[in-house]
């Protein structure tokens, strides 16, 4: 893909963005307040996807391997 059908495909994904949001009737700062809202929600979400999902997933893993097991880790550790 070329350098300007690549620029070409970024600027019709950027104009459904506006159409799909309804943006694109909004004023200039207006644009830029809403947009920079809308980074911030994402970013947070991201981050704190990031941070706790491998978390809980370490978690639920332990409880699911407890459940199936029959015995928790910690038993298995004394028994060695």
């Amino acid at each position: 893909m070329s350098f300007k059908n690549m620029r070409e495909y970024l600027a019709w994904l950027y104009y459904q963005y506006l159409l799909i949001t309804g943006i694109y009737v909004l004023e200039p700062w207006e644009k830029s307040i809403f947009n920079s809202v809308l980074f911030s929600a994402i970013a947070m979400v991201v981050y704190t996807s990031y941070v706790f999902v491998p978390i809980h997933v370490h978690l639920a893993l332990e409880f699911f391997s407890e459940i199936i097991d029959g015995q928790p880790e910690s038993a298995m550790a004394l028994m060695n």
